[in-house]
C-alpha cells in the first residue's frame, strides 16, 4: 500500500497541496490497506497516520503496520484527532476530499482547525484508482468468474413458476456458495414489461409469463465488483425484439472494438450510439454507455457522451448499450472489459448471440 500512498503524493504539486487528509472510507481503505470503517488518513510528505477509534486498535497493527496510528478516547471526536494532527502542520496547504465532506463536517474542521489551510480537492484518489494493478486485474477476474458461473447455474434451474425474485435471491446465494462476498448491486431481474425499467427493483412475477427476461448482477469478491448483463428470450419472442437485439449487440460490439489506450471515453460511447441510431433506435438508448468498476460497482471512468477521460491501460470498464420500450420489453447487453496495452480484453465470457441467449423453460 506504500506504493498507492506514494502516488498521490505525486500528485500533491500539481494539485497544489502538502498533505492530503482522506475521509472517504473506501479510500482510505485503498491506500492504507485497512478494512475497518470509522476512520480518517493524514498523508504528508513524510509520513501517514491514520486515526481511528479502540475498536480497531488490533486491526489496524495487523492490517497496516507502517502507518502512525492514533486511537481517539471514547469521549473524544474525530475533528479533535485531526487538529492534533495538522497542528503539526501550522503553514501546510492540506487537501479535503471535497465532494466526501459534509457542509456540517467543513464547518467543525474550520472551527476547531482555525488556521489550517483547507484546500478543496477533487478525486484525488478516485484518479489512482481508475488504474487497477496487477492484483487489483486478478480478483477482478475473479469476480467475474464467479458471476458468471453463478448465472450459468442458476439459469439451468429456471422453471416457468419462479418470479423475478426468486431468481434474484437464488443468484446471491449461488454468488456466495462460490466464493464470492455477496452481491455488488441488487441484481435487476425483469420479465417482459419490466426488462424495460432500467434499475428495476425484481418483484413476484412470474418469467413464465413473458417472452423476454433481463437478468443484470454482480458479484463481490476481495473487495471488488464485477458487472454482467443478458437478456434472454423464448422462441416466441417477437421480430421486433429479435430486430432490436441483434442492433444492441451490434452496438455493444462497435463499441468494444473502439477501446484501445489514449480513446476518448465519449468516442466509445458514440461508437455504440451511432450503431442503435443507424437502427432507428437511438431514441431508446437512454444512458450512458458504461462506467468503471472495482472497489465500487460505479466508479471513473464514466462512459458516457458527456465523459471527458481517455481511457488509459489497466481501466476496467463495463460495455452495456440498451433499448427500452416502455410496456414491452427492455434489452441491455453488458461485459466488463480491461484496457490494455495492444487494445482491450473482455474479462466476462457469457455467450451473447441471439441463439446463445434463448430462455428454456
Amino acid at each position: 500500500m506504500t506504493e498507492r500512498i506514494n502516488r498521490l503524493r505525486d500528485r500533491f504539486q500539481d494539485l497544489k497541496i502538502d498533505a492530503m487528509l482522506v475521509s472517504n472510507e473506501i479510500n482510505v481503505g485503498y491506500l492504507s490497506g485497512f478494512t475497518g470503517d470509522s476512520s480518517w488518513l493524514l498523508i504528508t510528505e513524510g509520513s501517514a497516520t491514520i486515526f481511528s477509534d479502540g475498536r480497531y486498535r488490533t486491526q489496524i497493527a495487523s492490517e497496516c503496520p507502517t502507518l502512525k496510528c492514533v486511537i481517539r478516547t471514547p469521549s473524544q471526536q474525530m475533528v479533535e484527532m485531526v487538529r492534533e494532527g495538522v497542528g503539526e502542520l501550522p503553514d501546510a496547504r492540506i487537501g479535503i476530499e471535497s465532494q466526501h465532506i459534509s457542509v456540517a463536517m467543513m464547518s467543525s474542521l474550520t472551527e476547531k482547525c482555525p488556521e489550517t489551510n483547507w484546500q478543496p480537492v477533487e478525486s484525488a484518489v478516485e484518479g489512482l484508482r481508475m488504474i487497477k494493478d496487477a492484483r487489483e486485474i486478478e480478483t477482478l477476474r475473479r469476480a467475474v468468474d464467479i458471476n458468471q458461473r453463478a448465472y450459468q447455474s442458476v439459469v439451468a434451474k429456471f422453471r416457468p413458476e419462479w418470479t423475478e425474485r426468486e431468481i434474484a435471491f437464488e443468484l446471491e446465494a449461488t454468488m456466495r456458495f462460490l466464493g464470492g462476498q455477496g452481491v455488488s448491486f441488487q441484481p435487476i431481474v425483469g420479465a417482459g414489461p419490466n426488462g424495460a425499467l432500467p434499475h428495476y427493483r425484481p418483484g413476484n412475477v412470474a418469467i413464465g409469463d413473458y417472452p423476454t427476461l433481463l437478468v443484470d448482477w454482480g458479484t463481490f469478491y476481495g473487495g471488488y465488483a464485477s458487472d454482467m448483463t443478458r437478456t434472454l428470450h423464448r422462441p416466441d419472442a417477437s421480430e421486433k425484439f429479435r430486430s432490436a437485439y441483434l442492433a444492441v449487440l451490434d452496438a455493444q460490439l462497435a463499441a468494444i472494438d473502439k477501446i484501445r489506450p489514449g480513446v476518448a471515453a465519449q468516442d466509445v460511447d458514440t461508437a455504440a450510439r451511432d450503431v442503435l441510431k443507424n437502427a432507428g433506435l437511438g431514441d431508446y438508448f437512454v444512458h450512458g454507455l458504461g462506467h468503471g468498476v472495482g472497489l465500487q460497482i460505479h466508479e471513473a471512468p464514466r462512459m458516457s457522451a458527456v465523459s471527458t477521460e481517455n481511457l488509459a491501460v489497466g481501466m476496467v470498464i463495463t460495455v452495456e448499450p440498451g433499448v427500452y420500450f416502455e410496456g414491452d420489453f427492455g434489452i441491455r447487453i453488458e461485459d466488463d472489459v480491461l484496457v490494455t496495452e495492444t487494445g482491450h480484453e473482455v474479462l466476462s465470457t457469457l455467450p451473447k448471440g441471439l441463439d446463445d441467449c434463448q430462455l428454456i423453460l
